[in-house]
C-alpha cells in the first residue's frame, strides 16, 4: 500500500483529472472543497440558463401564431378601424342648375302712342295684331295720355293694350248690320267704335241687332247681334234680353 504524498499517489490523482477537470493537480492535499463549490455554482448557473432558454423556447412555441396579450386582435368588422374616418369623405356632387329656357323674344312692343289721337292709336294696335281697350277720362280732347302695358314693353300677339284718353267717349252712330255675315258685321261695328255682343253664335247672317241701325250711341257702347238663320216672322231688331 502506497503512503500518501508519494509519486504513485500523484499519478492516481492525475488519472482522475481526465474525468474531472475541477480537481487540483498541483500535488496538494486531495481536499477539493473550493473547487467543488465552483463546480456546483457553475452547474447551477448552467441549469438556470438552460431552464430560462427552455422556458423562452416553450413560450415561443406555445405562442406561435398568436398575438401577445395587450395588443388589439384583428378581426372582421363592419366599420373602419378606430382612429380612421368611418368612410372616405364623399365628394358632394354639385347640383346642376336648372336650365330654364329664356322666353323667346317676339320682337313685338307697344308702339309710341302717347299724344296721338285715340282712333289712330287703335288702328296702329290693330295693324300689329294687338287688342285694345279705350279708357276715356273726364278731361277734354282725344289724345292718348298713357298706355298699359307701357310704351316699349315687349308683348305677344293678341295682347290687349289699354289706351287712356284724356277726354270722354265721343258720340257715334250705330251702323245697320242686319243681313251681313256675322264676321263682317262685327268688323263694321268695331270700326265705328262699338263692341259686338253675340247672342246666338258667331256663324251665319245677322238676323237682328240692338240698338237698331242709325241709332245714336257713343264709343265703347255694346251692340247685340243675332247670327244664324232667321226664324220665320222674327223682327230684324229687338230689345236686348
Amino acid at each position: 500500500m502506497v503512503a500518501p504524498g508519494t509519486v504513485a499517489g500523484d499519478e492516481a490523482v492525475g488519472g482522475m483529472t481526465d474525468g474531472n477537470t475541477g480537481l487540483r493537480t498541483d500535488g496538494a492535499s486531495g481536499d477539493a472543497g473550493p473547487d467543488r463549490l465552483t463546480l456546483a455554482l457553475g452547474g447551477g448557473l448552467s441549469v438556470a440558463l438552460l431552464a430560462a432558454i427552455g422556458a423562452t423556447g416553450g413560450w415561443l412555441l406555445a405562442g406561435e401564431g398568436a398575438e401577445p396579450t395587450g395588443r388589439p386582435v384583428a378581426g372582421a368588422t363592419t366599420g373602419a378601424p378606430t382612429g380612421s374616418p368611418s368612410a372616405a369623405p364623399s365628394r358632394a356632387t354639385p347640383t346642376a342648375p336648372r336650365s330654364t329656357s329664356p322666353t323667346r323674344s317676339t320682337g313685338l312692343t307697344v308702339p309710341p302712342l302717347i299724344g296721338t289721337d285715340f282712333a289712330e292709336a287703335r288702328d296702329e294696335l290693330r295693324e300689329r295684331r294687338l287688342g285694345w281697350r279705350l279708357v276715356f277720362g273726364s278731361g277734354t280732347g282725344r289724345t292718348v295720355t298713357r298706355t298699359s302695358p307701357a310704351v316699349g314693353a315687349e308683348v305677344r300677339p293678341g295682347t290687349t293694350v289699354h289706351l287712356y284718353v284724356d277726354g270722354p267717349a265721343p258720340a257715334s252712330t250705330v251702323p245697320d248690320v242686319v243681313g251681313e255675315e256675322c264676321d263682317d258685321a262685327a268688323d263694321e261695328l268695331v270700326d265705328e267704335g262699338f263692341y259686338p255682343r253675340y247672342r246666338s253664335g258667331r256663324r251665319g247672317v245677322v238676323t237682328r241687332q240692338e240698338p237698331a241701325g242709325d241709332a245714336a250711341g257713343n264709343w265703347n257702347d255694346p251692340v247685340a247681334i243675332w247670327c244664324g238663320v232667321a226664324a220665320p216672322g222674327s223682327p230684324t231688331a229687338s230689345p236686348v234680353p
